[in-house]
């Protein structure tokens, strides 16, 4: 068995232990530390690949802002174990349903797996080649040269979702005090201010 034969099973049992892991975690902070772990295992199998890019696109975005949220939400929130664990059994029965669904979708997505024609020739003639251009580097050449247009209306759709999202979300309460900043700055220092002569010995 070969180094990079080892480190594959290495993180492929990790990956598959911290997913499990993930989903009978009792306590949620733990869930999010085993999901961490699991996203980390599939950044290496990425890099054994060869997919740099994808592996540091998972270990940043992923694991840098995504999980590091999901634990600071979890660890700020006032939340009751035992209430949750009585909840989540009421749902156990259909989330086992659920579960036997998607194993049977993933036997009938394995049972049928084929590669391609020509994966092989693909494989070894890599376009472009290896000796003029790294992955990473070839693929940033498609998104920013080919695909220039399309990357960039997807930022756009992104955009405008999150937009949609604030402006859904947002509710103005007429009890809550906001700042006003127009307001504050064209405010005239005579209305503002007022100026007291206190006299020595004399209190406000």
């Amino acid at each position: 068995m070969t180094v990079a034969d080892f480190t594959f099973y290495l993180f492929s049992v990790v990956l598959l232990a911290g997913g499990l892991m993930t989903v009978m975690a009792r306590n949620p902070v733990h869930s999010v530390l085993w999901l961490i772990l699991s996203f980390l295992s599939g950044a290496g199998l990425f890099v054994l690949i060869g997919a740099e890019f994808v592996a540091m696109l998972l270990i940043i975005v992923y694991v840098g802002a995504v999980a590091v949220l999901f634990l600071f939400v979890v660890m700020m929130l006032d939340i009751d174990f035992a209430e949750l664990k009585a909840e989540m059994s009421k749902y156990m029965p259909l989330a086992g349903l659920i579960g036997v669904v998607l194993l049977m979708q993933l036997g009938l997505a394995f049972g049928t797996w084929e590669f391609s024609q020509g994966i092989d020739a693909r494989l070894g003639n890599p376009t472009p080649p290896l000796d003029q251009a790294h992955n990473t580097q070839a693929l940033g050449l498609i998104l920013y040269d080919r695909y220039f247009l399309v990357f960039q209306l997807s930022g756009l759709i992104l955009l405008v979702a999150m937009i949609g999202a604030i402006v859904l979300t947002l509710r103005h309460r007429a009890d809550v005090k906001r700042q006003d900043v127009i307001a504050q700055m064209m405010r005239d220092p005579k209305t503002a201010m007022e100026l007291k002569d206190v006299k020595p010995g004399q209190g406000l």
